[in-house]
């Protein structure tokens, strides 16, 4: 298909529009809180609704788009996400945000895996690495663009805008979807297998659940404990389920689970999602220097991610020639290294360093990140077949996506503790400077304070570079991991179907084992 390219530009659309009001969402809370009289707990939900609702939601999204046509339900997607946005920025009540949280939960749970799917239906393996590379650009360009946009609105006009501005993009998505993007579904109508959904849809839910409290209240709350083994319990049971099924009645299955035989397409999918960990670390710990210590507001935040922005453009960018050239294990080996070099430049941040070192760690590992997501994600989709693609792409999302929350729970937990130790305040304003490094800068300036301003920064600091150093040890574990695990290359063989592929090559990648 000649068009593919262009409908390559419509998917990535597709995605910026979806992502736009996630990366938003992170400067608009101070707003909300006041607006809709939110509290704490229900501003931790006005995220939280999302994730959950995402993470139940995503294998079910691939499996409609093989069984009713991945456009079809693209557009279908798009127009639950227009509805969802337009009932957040129309919300009276923390109540109904969060529930307009959960509709664009719904609504990306199905964008996600019809997108990537689209991709491994159009492109052949040897194209999928750069098609690959363009879609993770759309979704880097949300990362600074967000909170940009986001804080110019919230400064000069009313809240709501910045969840209806992204109208005018899922309007232009669905003409370019409409107009470009080929219709495909699975030849074989594939069963809706009602017991694995709820299965796998409940364990991801509730260990995502788990997760978020963990992050929240620490790994020693028996709230988030006994979501994460709840949830891993759904899981093996979704795994019972789906070996017994395939025994039974043969192809009625929710998850091909014979994909993970693939060492490609398993190994490709962990290294995804742990690359998605490590580079939450940047994620997690640059905003907030940026803006406790380098005393930037949010829109300045934002302004300050763009050389992020640009390595990872870059990283991902020349993904395939790189894993062309010497293969998918050293490029993905590669993208952990650097992104680990970076790592440890930033694990020396001081209070005093300034923003032109931070410039440097952000910009290198924006470039070793987009390097390996981008390389591993298209390892592991150089596995599948048009005919359960979306599934399949699913099933690669739902790992990656485990990774964000996960990286919270764990990061956080390092970053606050480190902060909390170095503190070395009492009375109320140490119990207030405790709960946040911008509760405490608050208190500081509050108090008149230049010493206790200095003293939180710097324990902000150092909690930061505990973090970060957590994250170097996972970039280690990625670059073993790659080099023991992760096949080099694929092997080019004939497509078994008779139908050409969508792109019309009649070629295919069988993994090395």
């Amino acid at each position: 298909m000649k068009n593919r390219w262009w409908a390559l530009g419509a998917l990535s659309l597709v995605v910026l529009a979806v992502a736009l009001p996630v990366t938003i969402l992170t400067v608009a809370l101070p707003t909300l809180a006041t607006a809709l009289g939110a509290s704490a707990t229900e501003l931790q939900w006005f995220v939280s609704a999302y994730t959950l609702v995402l993470a139940a939601g995503v294998l079910p999204g691939g499996l409609l788009g093989d069984r009713f046509g991945r456009k079809r339900m693209l557009l279908v997607a798009l127009g639950i996400y227009a509805g969802g946005s337009v009932l957040a920025a129309t919300s009276t009540t923390p109540g109904m945000f969060i529930a307009a949280q959960a509709v664009l939960g719904f609504g990306a749970a199905m964008v996600v895996p019809l997108v990537l799917s689209g991709l491994a239906v159009m492109f052949t393996p040897e194209e999928r690495p750069r098609a690959i590379g363009i879609w993770s650009a759309a979704n880097f360009v949300a990362l600074p663009l967000g909170p940009i946009v986001g804080g110019w609105l919230l400064s000069n006009f009313w809240w709501g805008w910045v969840f209806l501005m992204n109208l005018p993009v899922i309007v232009l998505a669905v003409v370019a979807v409409v107009a470009l993007l080929p219709e495909s579904r699975s030849e074989r109508r594939p069963a809706l297998d009602p017991v694995g959904i709820a299965l796998s849809s409940a364990g991801l839910a509730v260990v995502t659940f788990g997760l978020v409290e963990a992050g929240q209240d620490g790994f020693g709350s028996a709230g988030a404990v006994a979501s994460m083994v709840g949830g891993a319990a759904l899981l093996v049971g979704f795994v019972w389920w789906e070996r017994n099924l395939e025994r039974r009645r043969p192809g009625r299955t929710l998850v091909n689970l014979s994909l993970f035989r693939s060492r490609r397409f398993a190994w490709g999918t962990v290294l995804a999602g742990l690359g998605t960990f490590v580079f939450f670390g940047f994620l997690f710990a640059a905003p907030q220097y940026f803006q406790a210590v380098l005393d930037t507001d949010a829109m300045g935040s934002g302004v300050r991610l763009l050389p992020l922005l640009g390595g990872m453009m870059v990283g991902a960018g020349l993904a395939d020639r790189i894993a062309t050239s010497v293969g998918s294990k050293v490029a993905v080996a590669a993208g952990f290294v650097i992104l680990g070099i970076a790592l440890v430049l930033a694990a020396g941040t001081t209070v005093t360093s300034g923003y032109g070192i931070a410039a440097v760690w952000t910009s290198l590992g924006g470039f070793g990140a987009g390097l390996a997501l981008a390389t591993a994600s298209s390892a592991a989709l150089s596995t599948i077949d048009a005919e359960r693609a979306g599934v399949a792409s699913a099933l690669n999302q739902s790992v990656q996506k485990l990774g964000s929350p996960l990286a919270a729970a764990i990061l956080g937990s390092v970053l606050n503790a480190g902060y909390s130790d170095r503190l070395d305040l009492g009375g109320t304003a140490g119990a207030v400077a405790r709960e946040s490094v911008h509760a405490g800068v608050a208190v500081a300036r509050q108090a008149g304070s230049p010493e206790m301003l200095a003293q939180v920064r710097g324990a902000f600091v150092d909690g930061m570079g505990r973090m970060l150093w957590v994250s170097v040890g996972v970039a280690v574990l990625g670059v073993v991991l790659t080099v023991a695990f992760l096949p080099a290359r694929g092997t080019r063989v004939a497509v078994t179907s008779g139908n050409a592929a969508e792109s019309g090559h009649d070629v295919g990648v069988r993994p090395r084992s």
